[in-house]
């Protein structure tokens, strides 16, 4: 691929997901672009087995980005890194067709696990600022993580994820369109369930104030028989 192809398709990409962009130029400043070509050439050595030379460039380009991605992670077309500051992307992460990431994303590791450490990342996946995936666990396609959970379990496909530890608080067959950047319109499954408690204790006291009620005039209807 030529580097003015790199550069339209990568334009296109950041156009349909960033308003922030007013022109092609603009793309040589987009940390997720200067990342992304250095990623490549890293990827390329990796793959030929040339890992000093694969890491040499990618720890330049972490330095100059302040987003670090292991020369031996996988990436698919699509890709975007919104700001992009604090990203981590492991050796063994496996990141599918037109995912993007915000800032102070890792898809890290547990410590735990051999072979196969990090996530994999299906098509179409969103995942917000500050969020942690972390252990070779797989977010399903067309699913959202929302800003600052911890998943560190399987998602299914079309799900949003939110919390930490990650809960599924929505789970349907609807595809999320790539360019829904939307971060904030998510469950908030903590306030759902506090409004669950209000409510019942709304009916609990109703209900207590009724039976008072039931008792008083019981009460005052015995008083009454007794006198007659």
């Amino acid at each position: 691929m030529g580097l003015f192809q790199e550069i339209r398709e990568e334009y296109e990409v950041i156009r349909k997901r960033d308003p922030a962009i007013h022109s092609i130029r603009e793309v040589f400043l987009y940390p997720s672009f200067q990342v992304m070509r250095a990623y490549r050439k890293a990827h390329r050595a990796y793959l030929k087995g040339q890992f000093f030379r694969a890491r040499w460039i990618s720890q330049r380009a972490a330095r100059k980005t302040n987003i670090e991605i292991h020369p031996g992670a996988t990436i698919g077309k699509g890709f975007f890194i919104d700001h992009g500051t604090g990203v981590i992307i492991g050796e063994t992460s496996v990141i599918g067709n037109n995912v993007t990431l915000y800032q102070g994303v890792t898809l890290g590791g547990t410590g735990k696990e051999t072979g196969k450490r990090h996530p994999t990342l299906e098509d179409n996946v969103m995942i917000s600022a500050g969020a942690k995936i972390l252990g070779s666990i797989t977010i399903g396609e067309n699913s959202k993580v929302g800003a600052g959970s911890v998943v560190i379990r399987d998602v299914p496909p079309n799900c949003t994820v939110v919390g930490v530890p990650g809960r599924i608080v929505r789970r349907n067959n609807k595809r999320i369109c790539c360019e829904d950047m939307d971060q904030v319109d998510l469950p908030d499954p903590v306030w759902d369930d506090i409004c669950v408690l209000q409510r019942e204790h709304s009916e609990l006291v109703n209900r207590i104030i009724d039976l008072e009620q039931e008792t008083k005039q019981l009460r005052e209807a015995l008083e009454k028989k007794e006198e007659e």
